[in-house]
């Protein structure tokens, strides 16, 4: 029942990302390619524009802040400032990568008039598409920091990385940030997976790579001014690095695996095959105003850790090991902690620790598995409790002390072999790493299901119900169903899921039973 999951998985996301309520303008939220001809475009402004009680045209009223639609995927700030400074000067731009569009902030009303009134009546490009545009309901866009002014001097950005499929490094950083500013020190956060880094030309920095994808697809920059005027680097590793002291615990560079940076290939699942260089076009934002660069720049090499290499700052040797305490001793079982974790890679093993109540090991398929958990479930509440996720000394799970737990399940489970692991088929590209959230995606749930049967399963199992229910439109051809369930809060919607994934649910008239597959959604709110 599960052969055609994921790519039924694939066609619902992209229904989810086409219906997703806008906050300017609202449920209306069809993307600007599927606009009607331009003959009718007067008549598709009036319907945006329009909506008062008693059949009166309530216009949004002008504001300096203006809502972009229908960038393509490519676009950073950079581009934005380019097609529009003509109309006024920019104060600032919010980049929406995962939504194509961008909020741009002008120093007056008029500015923002000129470049509205401009997009109604001709062709306005931004980075050689067509873009659409309409004041914003904000008068100002709130800065995430209070240091946003360029004109103050400060050289240190904060990078926060959206979608982090792949593993974030000093590295990796450096080879995406030098070709347009020179790095002086990178520090990581791996909290929340924030990033945060120092160079030179901050705005220029800022300007060429905040909205830019360092893979294809994922690991999303947004770029802000920190706080901090200076970052305190004490050792060279992966996670900080000092480019103007070399001698702080340097570590060899230059070997290993070619990595392409901005805009390049995504490194497969093995991150074995060589992922090939590109060339820089003659325009492209990545080459500095005051010199030249090589047309095919040569990046660092990087080696895929194994057990013996260069440890982790903080977190003693890599591992494939995740050590995750604070379960609940009477709810959590080793298939409850599989459901949960194979969000974020495959899950090879699980093993409760007898000497440690409350504690499991995790074996994942990689150590870049362990790190997208630790970033993303560390201090996630599951039964009232808070998971505390980090790397593991143990460098495997043996399935050595096996006892019952108090449900009944074995200690230790095995989860090499299932075809519940998301990470192992061609369609694994597919998985789209997302944080816990109060909105959860279902798939391959039978096409008979119905509301009334998801809140009886949530009632047998004695997990909170969802409030918000959306069923995608399926195509003809569709064996499966699929849609949104939204629940009151983050804490619901993850005890929901722990329990619920994998359930199995048949039907009369099936051999087979359906097994209902959950994940977090890229949704707010239904």
């Amino acid at each position: 029942a599960d052969t055609a999951d994921d790519s039924a998985r694939e066609e619902e996301e992209e229904e989810e990302e086409e219906e997703e309520e806008d906050p300017v303008f609202g449920t209306m939220n069809h993307r600007p390619e599927k606009r009607p001809p331009r003959s009718s475009c007067a008549l598709w402004q009036a319907l945006l524009i329009s909506q008062s009680k008693g059949g009166r045209d309530h216009r949004i009223p002008p504001s300096p802040v203006v809502h972009v639609r229908g960038l393509c995927d490519a676009v950073v700030e950079a581009d934005l400032v380019e097609a529009l400074d003509k109309f006024g000067n920019i104060c600032y731009v919010m980049m929406m990568p995962f939504k194509r569009q961008a909020l741009v902030e002008f120093d007056s009303v008029e500015s923002a008039e000129r470049c509205v009134s401009s997009g109604n009546r001709e062709v306005v490009r931004v980075a050689d598409q067509q873009a659409f545009f309409n004041f914003s309901t904000s008068q100002r866009i709130t800065r995430p920091t209070n240091a946003d002014d360029p004109a103050g001097g400060n050289k240190v950005l904060l990078l926060s990385i959206q979608n982090p499929l792949y593993p974030i490094t000093t590295d990796v950083l450096y080879t995406v940030c030098n070709p347009v500013s020179n790095v002086l020190r990178i520090v990581i956060f791996k909290r929340n997976g924030i990033q945060a880094m120092s160079v030179e030309d901050a705005q220029k920095a800022k300007l060429a790579l905040n909205g830019a994808d360092i893979y294809a697809g994922c690991c999303t920059l947004k770029i802000e001014y920190a706080r901090p005027t200076r970052l305190n680097v004490v050792r060279n590793d992966s996670s900080s690095w000092d480019y103007t002291k070399p001698f702080l615990l340097h570590r060899e560079r230059g070997r290993g695996r070619q990595r392409q940076a901005i805009l390049g290939e995504r490194p497969s699942n093995g991150y074995g095959p060589h992922c090939p260089l590109l060339p820089l076009p003659a325009n492209s934002r990545y080459r500095r105003s005051s010199e030249e660069v090589q047309d095919m720049i040569s990046y660092p090499l990087l080696l895929r850790k194994t057990s013996s290499s260069a440890s982790f700052s903080g977190h003693g040797a890599s591992s494939s090991v995740a050590m995750v305490s604070g379960l609940h001793p009477a709810k959590m079982n080793c298939s409850r902690i599989f459901n949960l974790f194979c969000l974020y890679g495959n899950v090879e093993k699980v093993k409760f620790m007898k000497s440690v109540p409350g504690t499991a090991l995790v074996e994942m398929g990689d150590e870049y598995a362990v790190d997208r958990a630790v970033t993303h479930l560390n201090g996630v509440k599951v039964f009232a409790k808070k998971l505390n996720v980090c790397v593991s000394k143990q460098q495997a799970v043996i399935p050595s002390q096996v006892f019952e737990l108090p449900d009944g399940s074995s200690s230790y489970q095995d989860f090499s072999l299932t075809r519940n692991n998301r990470f192992s088929s061609a369609q694994s590209s597919r998985n789209i790493i997302q944080p816990p959230a109060a909105v959860l995606h279902f798939y391959n749930a039978p096409p008979t299901l119905s509301q009334h049967q998801l809140h009886k399963l949530c009632a047998e199992h004695s997990v909170p119900s969802f409030t918000k229910f959306k069923v995608f439109d399926a195509k003809p051809s569709s064996k499966t169903l699929s849609g949104l369930l939204e629940f009151d809060s983050k804490t619901e919607a993850v005890e929901a899921l722990t329990v619920l994934n994998h359930h199995q649910i048949r039907i009369p008239n099936s051999s087979n039973p359906f097994t209902l597959k959950l994940c977090f959604s890229t949704s707010s709110h239904l």
